[in-house]
Parts: C-alpha cells; structure tokens; sequence
C-alpha cells in the first residue's frame, strides 16, 4: 500500500485546509459528548507496567503492598495503556464521489465524516487507521493512537481529491485479510458498483469478527432527481454522457435508485452490519449525532 508522501502534509494549503476541518470535527464532538456525558465508544485497556518509588502526592491507590511488606519501602505500581479498539475508516475517493449539487461534494462530506470519526475514537485514547481509496488504497496510515495521528489524518484527507474508478470489494477483502486485531471498519462510499460483490466484501469482514458500519454518502439530486428542462448529465467513471429530459425518466430513474438503496440496506442488514444513508443536504452535524447516539444506546447493552 502507499504511504503518506511527507511533502504533501507539509502543503501550506493542505495544511490549513486540515486546521480548518480538525476546528470544525472538534466543535462538533465534543459539543455533542459533552452534551451527552458519555463517550460513544468503550475506552481502553489497563496493564501493569513497572514499578517507581513513592513519592509525595502519588495516588496511595497504586501502592503495591505485597512490595512493601517484603521490603519495607514504598513503591507505585505504574501502568500502560494498551489499545482494545481499531478503528479502520475506509474513505471512497474514486471520482462519482465528486458530484454535489450544493455547498459539498459527496467527497468533502466524506472528509469531514472521516475527520469527526478519527476524532472521537482518539479522544478516548483508541486506535484509528485510514485508508483513502479508488480501486486500490491510494493512501494509507496505518493503525496508531499517537499523539500525532489526528493531524496525519487530517493532512492525509485535505489533501486528496476524488479521481479514477472504484472497485470497493477488492479494498473490503484486502482490509478482511489484513486486519490483525478485530474492530469497526467504517465504509464511508457511495456505493457505485456491484452490489453483490460488495456485500460479499462486507461479509469477509463481518466473518473475521470485525463490525462493519456502511455510511451511504448520497447527493440530495440523486436522491430526489428534481431536474427540470432539457439535461445533459456528465458520466462519471466511463459511464458515457447523455442528454435529456429529466422529468420523462423521473418515475422510472427513482424507481431504480430507491431499488439499488433498499438493495444496499437489506444487504446490510443480513450481514448485520450498521447502514446508514447520508443525505449530503442535511446539516453534518444532524448525521453525527444520530450516528453517535445509536454508538450510545449500543454500547449500554
């Protein structure tokens, strides 16, 4: 897999394009954990490490009292934290994912869903991974919980732009075969491609353990089709430019598309993963929440 060229998160521009999306994924976690007082994720483990000498104001919870009667001096247990959850976020950059009919692509949607995603898994101190692909992974940063990781994250998505085809479920079955500690993998796409194979794709991941959760990034155009007049629609992808009238393929367009979704979600479903459908239109913050309040509710159970 390629890695993350040092010249590009040293960009100018692709650096504060990142300060300018970490500001916003930020504002809006923690407006909502704060609002919760909850975390949506479960945090992290605790192993004993080594042992120091006590000394004035240490927690007297971390005394090792076996230590102490053997020796008769004082002495702290200190601990590490070890990661329990990997959080692999799979980030669609083939080109369809360049279509927005408003303020944002489907892409810079993407974006900001993988940033706040990254986010809030760091924040409790877990483990993120990205992946950024089109029929391969274009660019890739493996798992960490550094303290640096979020702004490798956020250099590696500012500066990637949406191009070339796709073929998702060659990335999902790469992903089944090389994750080596069980997770949630993150598919954040369109979903423009065979269906079949993408859910046999989701299916490799669910039967190595992992939960999958699908965020069907969709513009309000393709979902709703309102155009009017005589249209030419640009293919994307090879598929070939045509020109026509929107409103005598309405019926029969949403007919398909509402098809392929309902496809898409059923597919999910039996492969028990968690499907969302995001309505580029809708405020970023109104899919967040929701997202986070079902991440909540589950992890109460």
């Amino acid at each position: 897999m390629d890695k993350v060229p040092l010249d590009e998160l040293l960009d100018p521009d692709a650096i504060s394009s990142a300060e300018a999306l970490g500001l916003h994924a930020r504002q809006i976690v923690e407006g909502y954990i704060a609002g919760e007082h909850k975390s949506p994720y479960h945090g992290f483990a605790i192993e004993f490490a080594q042992h120091r000498e006590y000394s004035a104001g240490d927690d007297i919870r971390h005394l090792d009292w076996k230590v102490l009667g053997r020796t008769e001096r004082y002495y702290i247990k200190q601990y590490e934290q070890e990661t329990n959850y990997v959080g692999h976020i799979l980030l669609d950059g083939s080109e369809s994912m360049k279509y927005g009919s408003g303020k944002a692509t489907k892409f810079a949607y993407g974006k900001m869903l993988a940033a706040c995603l990254s986010y809030t898994i760091l924040r409790q101190r877990d483990a993120v991974a990205l992946n950024i692909f089109d029929t391969r992974a274009r660019q890739y940063l493996p798992r960490s919980n550094n303290h640096t990781m979020i702004q490798k994250v956020l250099g590696t998505l500012a500066a990637q732009e949406p191009l070339g085809h796709t073929n998702i479920a060659a990335i999902l079955h790469d992903m089944a075969r090389q994750i080596q500690r069980r997770g949630i993998v993150f598919v954040i796409s369109d979903l423009f491609d065979d269906e079949q194979t993408v859910m046999d794709g989701i299916q490799h991941l669910r039967f190595g353990g992992n939960e999958v959760v699908v965020f069907h990034v969709l513009d309000p155009a393709e979902i709703e089709f309102k155009f009017e007049g005589l249209v030419e629609f640009e293919g994307l992808e090879d598929i070939p430019t045509i020109k026509t009238r929107p409103q005598e393929i309405r019926k029969s367009y949403l007919a398909e598309f509402n098809a392929f979704c309902d496809r898409i979600r059923e597919g999910c479903e039996r492969n028990q993963c968690h499907y969302l459908r995001v309505n580029t239109g809708q405020p970023f913050s109104e899919v967040l929440s929701g997202y986070l309040a079902f991440r909540l509710k589950t992890s109460r159970k």
